[in-house]
């Protein structure tokens, strides 16, 4: 009976999330293929310092939050998710060749931007357009298996690039070009299998950066969008969840498969713990998921042996699972219909920024006190954002909004 109800949501789900899904599965192929070579392509074969590698990453990271809020602002203007979509995933699959090519470490900073730029002109409208197509209480399912379909992209990535490096005798470049290919479909895909839901009859545009319209998205989308700020101080990069794995006893050649560990526990639970978002209480559901994050931090500050630590990255991505899908609903059900996509810009805003200022923070925890004192501060966090859910009232699903 279970697995009956289960399909039956499946079903219902629309067409458009399923493709939505799709391309984000082709684009994060592409792209983790060559983030998963990048840092020893660097350094292998550029020269490239740990100290320029890490700037160059923290550049790119950098860059897609805050065009977020740019394209999510216009796509509310335009009233026009799918294009400006289509735009920013044509970016990312058109830096692909530029990784190939690439003679110099300036050519690699260029495709990094560009690819992050994408990355950030597609995201906010996105999600949008999830929300815009789904019926209220199917949101937190749909934005679920659109993260599972998308995590697996981000653990076929990595396998891709092992087999690629293992076949053809570590031939980066080629790893490079093959890459294009996952990243073309996605823009195809997106291009001819979306179609834009019609704007309602006399609907006029509404100009989002307007503080009448700022004010529109109200107390309960801002009371999200600073516990997620909150949030993210605890969810430093997973980077570090790599360098816990370097000092546990894994060979070095075997380490991305932690990261791949991690993304098949995130793929397997977005979409089950998405649909319970429709269903549960939201304050209830992002507590356990922040006690299991509370988990991994403690198991890998103990995280001596690979055993150990591959506990702890499977406990990381269930916590992934559990919350990525929920916040994404929560901004869906408290920001009108004609605001979604600047409530989602703003929200990835603060996040990526308070994301950054936490990797900081837990890489000098790291290097001054160790491993242990970072995931212990991240620990810290998660209860700071328990307390702050506590001590306040998370709205619960606003249908028709």
């Amino acid at each position: 009976m279970q697995s009956d109800a289960q399909s039956g949501v499946l079903r219902q789900i629309p067409r458009n999330v399923w493709v939505l899904g799709c391309v984000s599965l082709l684009m994060d192929v592409s792209s983790e293929i060559i983030h998963s070579l990048l840092p020893m392509f660097l350094m292998a074969s550029l020269g490239a310092s740990a100290v320029t590698i890490g700037l160059i990453e923290g550049i790119a990271e950098a860059i897609a939050p805050i065009v977020k809020v740019f394209s999510g602002t216009l796509s509310d203007y335009l009233g026009n998710r799918k294009w400006l979509a289509v735009a920013g995933y044509g970016l990312g699959a058109l830096s692909k060749p530029l990784f190939a090519v690439a003679p110099t470490i300036g050519i690699v900073v260029t495709a990094r931007i560009i690819d992050r730029v994408g990355k950030g002109i597609r995201g906010a409208p996105r999600d949008a357009l999830v929300a815009d197509v789904t019926p209220p209480h199917l949101r937190g399912a749909a934005f679920g298996l659109r993260q599972s379909l998308d995590t697996i992209g981000a653990f076929l990535g990595p396998l891709l690039a092992v087999v690629i490096m293992l076949v053809w005798a570590d031939n980066f470049r080629l790893a490079f070009w093959l890459a294009v290919i996952p990243g073309l479909l996605a823009v195809a895909l997106l291009t001819f299998g979306i179609e834009e839901p019609a704007r309602e009859p006399g609907a006029k545009r509404v100009n989002p950066i307007r503080w009448d319209s700022v004010k529109r998205l109200g107390g309960h989308y801002w009371w999200v969008v600073v516990v997620g700020g909150v949030f993210a101080l605890a969810r430093f990069s997973e980077a570090f969840l790599v360098l816990r794995a370097m000092g546990s006893g894994v060979p070095i050649a075997l380490v991305p498969l932690v990261m791949v560990a991690m993304n098949v526990v995130y793929a397997l639970s977005a979409y089950p713990f998405g649909k319970l978002a429709d269903t549960m209480n939201y304050t209830k559901l992002l507590i356990a998921g922040l006690v299991v994050l509370i988990a991994s931090d403690v198991v890998l500050a103990h995280g001596t042996h690979w055993s150990i630590v591959l506990v702890g990255v499977g406990l990381w991505g269930l916590h992934m699972g559990m919350t990525q899908g929920l916040m994404a609903t929560m901004v869906a059900h408290t920001a009108p219909a004609q605001l979604r996509g600047t409530a989602f810009g703003f929200f990835n805003l603060l996040s990526g920024v308070v994301t950054l200022v936490s990797s900081v923070i837990a890489g000098g925890l790291w290097d001054r006190l160790g491993a242990d004192a970072t995931f212990y501060a991240g620990a810290g966090f998660c209860v700071l954002t328990i307390a702050l859910l506590l001590s306040g009232r998370m709205p619960q699903p606003a249908v028709g909004r």
